[in-house]
């Protein structure tokens, strides 16, 4: 996902949201939905995604 390309149009002259999304591929749209979801977690919870506890599993004899 390129993050640098702007490009500025009038509002009358605009696609709306969900047919520019449409016109995306099943994966950038994955991809970008994955991408906005980690910010939001980073933004909101302070935090890295991932796992919150680790587990050590022992081997019983």
């Amino acid at each position: 996902m390129d993050k640098t390309a702007i490009k500025v149009v009038k509002m009358d002259q605009s696609i709306s949201d969900f047919a520019y999304w449409q016109t995306r591929s099943f994966e950038e749209r994955l991809h970008t939905l994955e991408t906005i979801r980690n910010e939001y977690i980073a933004w909101a919870y302070d935090t890295k995604p991932g796992f919150q506890r680790v587990y050590r599993i022992i081997k019983q004899k």
